[in-house]
């Protein structure tokens, strides 16, 4: 993990929205074969990686983040499930998050703080998510695609989300519960 902590800037869910997860994952646990199942406090929606910060830098993106205040809070939809990686063993199972421009606004500012203080630009675009399970740990020749879109069928259900603020993480990995809340910033 190196010398300093690391850190991450994220939506964090209300804990009605943690049950309702928790509720999928306790279902797909039993079908889904990933080695990393997510606390149901730790679900989150990224808004930026961080990695590794020193104290020094840590303090001068706090400062600079204070900017996403000026941002007026936003409603948008979270719900159905999909994937990244490949289809027959994905390696992450995520919830889907509404695209919506008040959060791609929020998004884009947070970058822009995060560069100004040092951190690289990300260069994929932008794609909200809420991880449910990481690293696929199916048995090889086994294809599990059509369990995976018996899944997606099923856990169909939106529900809606009012964002009212941003949240700093710090991550701890050998606890239970992995993200620690550092800093909250409010949106109007």
């Amino acid at each position: 993990m190196g010398q300093f902590p690391h850190y991450f800037i994220a939506i964090q869910l209300s804990d009605k929205l943690q049950n309702t997860f928790a509720l999928w994952q306790n279902k797909l646990q039993g079908v889904l074969p990933y080695k990393q199942w997510y606390n149901k406090k730790d679900l989150h929606i990224t808004l930026k990686f961080l990695g590794a910060v020193d104290d020094e830098k840590l303090e001068e993106l706090t400062t600079h983040l204070k900017r996403v205040e000026e941002r007026p809070a936003f409603s948008l939809e979270v719900g159905t499930l999909g994937t990244f990686g490949n289809p027959k063993s994905p390696r992450v199972l995520w919830a889907g998050v509404e695209r919506v421009e008040p959060l791609i606004k929020v998004q884009q500012i947070v970058e822009q703080a995060a560069f100004e203080v040092g951190f690289p630009k990300e260069n994929r675009n932008y794609s909200p998510h809420i991880t449910l399970a990481k690293k696929w740990n199916g048995k090889i020749g086994l294809s599990y695609g059509d369990v995976l879109e018996k899944m997606k069928k099923e856990f169909t259900s939106k529900a809606t989300m009012h964002v009212s603020e941003i949240t700093l993480f710090q991550i701890h990995p050998n606890r239970n519960q992995k993200y620690e809340p550092i800093r909250k910033y409010k949106l109007l």
